[in-house]
């Protein structure tokens, strides 16, 4: 199987990390758990398709918004949302 290759811009990921406190090459580790959830990211998809990967990364649930661009994932956002971890918990059937 195919490792996947993952992008970011350096700048946005430094303004991720001061706003929610995730860094992008954690944040990528998401795409890793088994149980994670791939939805497509609607509201933000003008110009091409989005995605959010929820998943686990060490003690907590990260999402990851991300688009595919020429097979690779380049991340744009990432962080510790409520919202998103109610969406894996319930896809997951997970209690709290």
């Amino acid at each position: 199987m195919k490792r996947a290759q993952f992008d970011w811009d350096d700048a946005k990921n430094i303004e991720n990390q001061r706003k929610h406190h995730v860094a992008f090459s954690l944040a990528q580790y998401a795409f890793l758990d088994p149980k994670r959830v791939i939805l497509r990211d609607l509201e933000h998809s003008h110009t091409e398709e989005r995605h959010y990967c929820i998943g686990q990364v060490a003690e907590g649930i990260v999402t990851v918004r991300f688009t595919l661009r020429e097979g690779v994932i380049r991340i744009y956002g990432a962080g510790y949302w409520r919202k998103g971890k109610k969406i894996y918990e319930e896809a997951n059937q997970l209690h709290r």
